[in-house]
């Protein structure tokens, strides 16, 4: 199974653009992005960011965070896979704010039930 980790040099390259676009410091684009000045130093380093860090600077950038993932063991990958439905629909269906949890979850047996289904007929 190929490893999947994040191009900090890809991530860090994305940002320097925006930074000299902006014309700003380092300093000044992290806090317009919302994260801290160490951070982005680490990027400049090769550090990999935490979660929340990386998730914040992806969604400032207005870029899919596929964009900075990088592959180790390309050989062994099947991009042929359909990605998994839950897997596609959780996000979408947390992002709704009038359904609860109970309701979230229910939503999901339900269609976890119908692809079970389908897939047995067919």
């Amino acid at each position: 199974m190929a490893k999947i980790t994040i191009n900090t040099g890809a991530l860090h390259s994305a940002l320097d653009a925006a930074r000299q676009e902006r014309q700003l410091s380092w300093r000044g684009l992290a806090g317009e992005i919302g994260v801290s000045p160490s951070l982005l130093s680490r990027l400049g380093n090769g550090l990999k960011p935490d979660t929340d860090g990386f998730a914040t600077i992806v969604a400032w950038l207005r870029l899919p965070a596929e964009d900075f993932f990088e592959r180790e063991g390309q050989d062994d990958v099947d991009d042929t896979r359909e990605p998994d439905l839950m897997a596609q629909l959780a996000p979408l269906l947390r992002a709704r704010k009038d359904l609860t949890e109970t309701d979230i979850k229910y939503l999901q047996q339900v269609i976890g039930a119908t692809v079970e289904r389908a897939r047995a007929q067919g």
